[in-house]
């Protein structure tokens, strides 16, 4: 997350913590309610070495601004997920992956028939995009629930119909129950206990409601130059090597995408159908490409999986605009409860 963009809000305080905090948040209330009391933000201790300290978006702030109901948990920072929302790239990845997937998305919530006063909740919802889609349907008489362990992306649509809230979807009950529809997108994949999400999922759901799940299957299609009929794709395909064995390494199952059909009718929905999509060659790959690698540049270098050689010549290669970079392949599986 750039922190001039982002600045409102999320912030990191140095140590020691408590003794950085600004005068105005001197009326913290106790060491695990650390709330401010005039209530327009939320200064929480970090749970990294317990010397930092950070600030959390309410669940329901509004576009005036004024205090609303205020959670009491921080913004999380998920120590074992690789591509965490707040880092520089995060932004930049998520506008290419609404320029790549947003249209395939689009296209599967229009045929489950989104349209005004339906409650959605929509799960990892990380980026902008898909909520601010989902809160045009719905208008002003539905509601669009957003949720993620890091909200810090979501600040800009933090309006009615959208409710913003963090929530952890794989160690959490549902936050909810009745929606019309859940959806989530390439969320599962990284979730540790992605069996207890989908029944969390499936159990917010409203008898006859839509269950969306789109996530990837990198197994499937391993290679970001499936053409590598050179030294640069060559090389691509080394880093993308990397970057899949350290998704294994901390728990992604990277060939979930496959098994979601499956999955959804033993779960016992309804209707269940599914297609598989994904790009072989754009400029929105190469953007994801280069803000990937940018963003585990450091832990592929110290887990001695490149170099920044490799990394610097991969860059510039990405740069020239001589290759064809394609993504793994998004799953889409839906169907409906009972």
């Amino acid at each position: 997350m750039r922190g001039s963009r982002f600045a409102p809000v999320v912030s990191r305080l140095s140590v020691p913590w408590r003794a950085s905090l600004p005068g105005l948040c001197k009326g913290w209330v106790s060491l695990w309610e650390q709330v401010i009391p005039f209530g327009s933000r939320l200064w929480t201790k970090g749970s990294d070495n317990g010397t930092s300290a950070r600030l959390a978006v309410s669940d329901s702030s509004t576009a005036s601004g004024k205090p609303g109901n205020w959670d009491d948990r921080v913004m999380k920072r998920s120590d074992g997920y690789l591509l965490d929302n707040r880092q520089t790239e995060a932004g930049e990845r998520f506008e290419a992956f609404a320029t790549l997937f947003d249209p395939t998305t689009f296209r599967h919530l229009e045929r489950l028939g989104i349209d005004s006063g339906r409650r959605c909740w929509e799960v990892g919802a990380g980026g902008t995009s898909v909520v601010s889609w989902l809160a045009e349907k719905v208008g002003p008489t539905g509601q669009v629930l957003a949720t993620d362990i890091d909200t810090s992306l979501l600040a800009p649509v933090a309006r009615p119909p959208v409710e913003v809230r963090v929530h952890d979807v794989g160690a959490e009950e549902p936050p909810g129950e009745g929606f019309d529809l859940v959806h989530a997108r390439l969320v599962l994949v990284h979730v540790p206990d992605r069996e207890r999400a989908l029944q969390s999922m499936i159990k917010a759901l409203r008898p006859g409601g839509r269950l969306l799940i789109e996530d990837a299957d990198p197994a499937l299609q391993p290679l970001v130059c499936p053409d590598e009929h050179g030294p640069e794709q060559r090389l691509a395909n080394r880093l993308r090597h990397g970057f899949r064995r350290l998704l294994a390494d901390r728990g992604a199952d990277l060939s979930y995408g496959r098994r979601l059909p499956r999955l959804l009718r033993e779960a016992g929905l309804r209707g269940v159908e599914a297609e598989a999509y994904f790009p072989l060659t754009s400029p929105a790959c190469a953007a994801l490409e280069s803000a990937t690698i940018r963003q585990i540049r450091d832990t592929l270098v110290t887990a001695n999986l490149a170099t920044n050689e490799d990394i610097d010549r991969h860059l510039a290669n990405i740069e020239a605009g001589g290759m064809d970079l394609a993504t793994a392949p998004m799953i889409s599986a839906w169907g409906s409860k009972a």
